[in-house]
C-alpha cells in the first residue's frame, strides 16, 4: 500500500474486559449468545492499515450489534472510520469471517454498514449479504492472508 485512506484516525478508549462469572464457565448450562459475546469477538479485530483495533477506532460499538438467539441471527453494523474507505469490503468481510469461524454453524450472521457512513454503502452491503461473493472472495488467496491477519493477535510490546 502506498499511501494510508485514513492517515490520522481517531483512537478511543477500549471496553473493560467482561467480568466472566462462574456459571458462564460451567459446560452443564447452555446460555444464549448476546450482545457482549459478539462484541468481544469482533472487537479485536485489526484494522486492516493501522496497528489498532476495530473497537479503538470505532469501527465496532456494542449497541451495533444485534442478536437473537432464538432465531439464530446476529447482525452487525460497522462504521468505516472515513466515508470513502477503501478497506470497507475487507473489514465486513473480516467481521464475517471472525463470526463464522466462533459461532455455531445455526446462525446467520449478516454484517453492514451503518446506514449513511460510507459512499459506497449499498455495493458494500450487498457484497458482503451474497454468499456466494463472500466464499469466491475467501478463495482468493490474497483476500483470504489479508483477513486472516486481520483476525491474528497482533504482537505487543
Amino acid at each position: 500500500m502506498s499511501e494510508l485512506d485514513n492517515a490520522n484516525p481517531l483512537v478511543f478508549e477500549i471496553t473493560k474486559d467482561r467480568q466472566i462469572l462462574p456459571e458462564e464457565e460451567d459446560d452443564s448450562v447452555t446460555d444464549k449468545f448476546d450482545r457482549r459475546e459478539i462484541f468481544d469477538l469482533i472487537r479485536v479485530i485489526n484494522d486492516p492499515e493501522h496497528p489498532l483495533t476495530l473497537e479503538e477506532l470505532n469501527v465496532v460499538v456494542e449497541s451495533n450489534i444485534k442478536v437473537d438467539d432464538d432465531k439464530n441471527s446476529v447482525y452487525v453494523e460497522f462504521v468505516p472510520t472515513i466515508p470513502h474507505c477503501s478497506m470497507a469490503t475487507l473489514i465486513g468481510l473480516s467481521i464475517r469471517v471472525k463470526l463464522l469461524r466462533s459461532l455455531p454453524p445455526r446462525f446467520k450472521v449478516d454484517v453492514k454498514i451503518a446506514p449513511g457512513t460510507h459512499e459506497s454503502e449499498l455495493a458494500v452491503n450487498k457484497q458482503l449479504a451474497d454468499k456466494e461473493r463472500v466464499a469466491a472472495a475467501l478463495e482468493n488467496s490474497h483476500l483470504l492472508e489479508l483477513v486472516n491477519q486481520c483476525l491474528s493477535k497482533r504482537a505487543t510490546g
